[in-house]
């Protein structure tokens, strides 16, 4: 029998920490079916790390684990379980390169403005790192995104709060109506295999090679789009105008981490608008501090520290803030405000919270507001703001009854705006930008002006035909309407819907409920159908695949963390992915503060299940089976007997609800009949459990009221954080036996 191996990612801030506390034991009780765990480091500092090895001793290198676990993606063996992990925003890099730079790593500091070839050479090196570097990588296969039966019957049973939502209510999305994406889109399907090139052509005809020899394959479709800048901030003037008229928060909602080039160059024209009138006067200080909008106002305020003109700045700042709407907070008690970092707002977490929360974000004096949210692209705007007017009208669901909206997402093989990174640029001057093919016909052509941004994305063929064969099968397994989430009046989704519609013919699909709607009404078809209880596949592309996973866990669980994601991979191994980590920073601090971790591992529990299971079943491993089985009752026990981690100091956290997850598995392989020699050692290691149960208690709470030295946030020291999440003595010694 192959020898059965699991990869395990160990990732960042709250998930990374859980890590320490929940690996132990998962290699514990792997050993009971011959399972071997591997980690695999792909957190922002591992992959920097990996990234500058020639900046490095040899003794302070480090294999490149992402690099290694997008080849094995491709492959059949592959089993890799995948925790969240920090989509780095700039300031986000810079912190880390920081925190890195001060143990004694001589990586490069980030050229944010290279002024040099040197420096573009380092820029480019760190744009493998920013964003979403990691998951364009493993997904080589599509999304089976659900909520497991278990978790949907504890959240009926036990209902998270949910924010009351008023007729009255003045929360509105605000988009653009030209000169976004959405607008500008222009897409093609090939027919032919070749490669493409981006050309920029200014007013003089001189051309300027952008990206050189992208290749594509027959029946793959491209895209190109334009985000017009001046458009952009004659449109965000408007918004913060009609802010101010209707008394409400102004903000703003975007994907400045997955889309790392395209996102933070909108959120500085939004935060550049706001404040025009500061950063028009200090303009020639600005650009002496290299400061730069698309960082957000915590940047700005670290970078005029000690300037002369540092209070006259702040005063500025804080007059527009008073003539201006009022901006709503990330962080009331610390005045971090939604314009401060562009991480702090990613649009899929922060408007499901909104949403959930009556429509409401916080103002300065930490009490909710009703709020104008600027999301510019109407490619997404219209899935939220359709949503919230479905609200004003019903009235928020109810978590006990509401049916359940599992997704079927396109994402495999950098799929859609996710692949466009290396083909996403600000233009630097008037001009037209042509995608080309190998001969020099022009594919797709648009008009820029200086500073918009122009962007290429591609989708290839493969991945759209085992995304409708996934759609169906899902449709047929649950007997559950699926719905394709695609725009007739968006040029991409034109093409999309031409090839849905062909290889659906390609399945007997009697009897199945499948259609094709646009986001406003398949999200009025979905909501409908949650008021009555009833089930609905959301079948959609990779971006709204993340809104949409957010979304509706959050308003049926209370949060995405307690989502199954299995995505089969298209070479035949299984990549099996734990929930978003939204709340993971937050989660991170006050461990720091107080010795106490709030995060919730459900969706490791369950990825965990899932992996075995795969192992089991491709190669024919019985005993992995087994323990697969054993820890679906141990999951369904733990949520019976509410073990998640409470929400206050001085009860249940992360590492107790370890160690109850660990003895309810330890439990079921003793109860089960299929392997006596499993039973007998696992029923032994239970009574030890339970005898110890309170002591290990005492134990796991004694370690909480105090601050934790973890010796760093991006790249904590190990042994420090493995003593910080291991604090039970005698749990550990049961633990470190098996």
């Amino acid at each position: 029998m192959q020898k059965s191996k699991i990869y395990y990612t160990l990732t960042d801030e709250a998930p990374m920490l859980a890590t320490h506390s929940f690996l132990p034991m998962v290699k514990a009780f792997a050993t009971a079916a011959d399972i071997e765990i591997e980690v695999a480091d792909i957190s922002l500092a591992g992959r920097i790390l990996a990234t500058f090895p020639d900046f490095l001793s040899e003794d302070q290198k480090i294999e490149d684990a992402l690099a290694q676990l997008g080849e094995l993606a491709t492959k059949p063996e592959a089993n890799i379980i995948k925790l969240p992990n920090i989509s780095a925003s700039a300031p986000q890099l810079e912190e880390a390169i920081a925190e890195l730079q001060s143990k004694g790593f001589a990586v490069p500091n980030y050229p944010a403005e290279p002024k040099n070839e040197e420096e573009k050479t380092i820029k480019a090196r760190y744009s493998k790192v920013l964003g979403s570097a990691v998951n364009p990588v493993l997904r080589e296969g599509n999304s089976d995104r659900r909520a497991p039966k278990s978790v949907k019957d504890y959240a009926k049973a036990n209902p998270h709060r949910m924010g009351k939502w008023a007729k009255d209510s003045k929360t509105e999305v605000a988009y653009m109506t030209e000169g976004d994406f959405y607008g500008t889109e222009t897409s093609v399907t090939m027919d032919h295999e070749g490669t493409f090139k981006i050309v920029f052509k200014n007013e003089n005809g001189e051309e300027k090679v952008l990206k050189d020899s992208a290749a594509y394959k027959n029946g793959e479709i491209l895209d190109s789009a334009v985000m017009s800048l001046n458009k952009l901030k004659k449109f965000s003037k408007e918004a913060i105008q009609e802010a101010k008229d209707k008394d409400v928060l102004l903000s703003a909602h975007l994907k400045a981490t997955m889309m790392k080039i395209s996102d933070p160059i909108i959120f500085g024209a939004i935060v550049e608008t706001y404040f025009q009138d500061v950063f028009n006067k200090y303009k020639d200080t600005f650009s002496s501090l290299d400061i730069n909008p698309n960082n957000g106002l915590e940047s700005l305020l670290e970078k005029i520290k000690g300037n002369e003109k540092e209070a006259e700045i702040k005063a500025a700042i804080d007059a527009a803030m008073q003539n201006g709407p009022k901006v709503a907070m990330v962080n009331s008690d610390k005045g971090i405000t939604n314009f401060h970092v562009p991480s702090d707002i990613i649009v899929d977490a922060s408007m499901a919270a909104l949403v959930r929360g009556g429509g409401k974000m916080w103002n300065t004096a930490g009490t909710e507001e009703d709020t104008l949210a600027i999301i510019p692209d109407r490619s997404y705007a219209t899935f939220f703001s359709s949503i919230i007017e479905d609200m004003k009208e019903h009235g928020a669901l109810d978590p006990t009854t509401m049916g359940t909206v599992p997704n079927v997402g396109l994402m495999a093989q950098k799929a859609e705006e996710y692949g466009s990174h290396d083909k996403t640029f600000q233009i630097a001057n008037n001009g037209t930008v042509e995608v080309q093919d190998e001969n020099g016909k022009v594919l797709l052509s648009q008009n820029v002006e200086k500073d918009d941004i122009f962007r290429v994305c591609q989708v290839k063929d493969a991945p759209i035909q085992d995304w409708v064969k996934l759609a169906v099968n899902r449709a047929r397994l649950s007997n559950t309407p699926a719905v394709f989430w695609l725009d007739n009046g968006r040029a991409h989704d034109r093409e999309i819907i031409k090839k849905v519609e062909k290889y659906l013919k390609d399945y007997d699909t009697a009897g199945l409920d499948i259609q094709i709607l646009n986001v406003v009404d398949a999200m009025k078809f979905t909501l409908k159908r949650a008021r009555e209880g009833k089930d609905t596949i959301s079948v959609s592309g990779n971006v709204l695949r993340d809104y949409l996973t957010d979304m509706f866990p959050i308003l049926e669980l209370g949060t995405s963390a307690k989502m199954l994601s299995i995505v089969p991979l298209m070479n035949g191994g299984g990549l099996f992915e734990t929930g978003a980590g939204g709340s993971a920073p937050k989660h991170i601090e006050q461990f720091i503060q107080e010795g106490y971790l709030r995060w919730d591992s459900l969706g490791e529990f369950l990825a965990l299940q899932a992996s075995l299971e795969h192992v089991a079943q491709t190669l024919d491993n019985q005993k992995a089976q087994i323990l697969a089985d054993a820890l679906d009752v141990a999951n369904a026990k733990f949520l019976a007997e509410d073990k998640s981690p409470t929400r206050k100091l001085g009860g249940l956290d992360n590492r107790g609800s370890h160690f109850y997850l660990g003895m309810y598995w330890a439990e079921a392989l003793g109860n089960q009949t299929k392997d006596a020699e499993i039973a007998t050692k696992f029923s032994a290691i239970f009574e030890q459990l339970k005898n110890d149960e309170a002591k290990i208690n005492e134990e796991l709470i004694a370690s909480q009221g105090r601050p934790q030295d973890i010796g760093g946030y991006y790249k904590p020291n190990w042994q420090k954080t493995d003593d910080a999440m291991r604090p039970s003595a005698t749990l550990n010694s049961i633990v470190n036996a098996i």
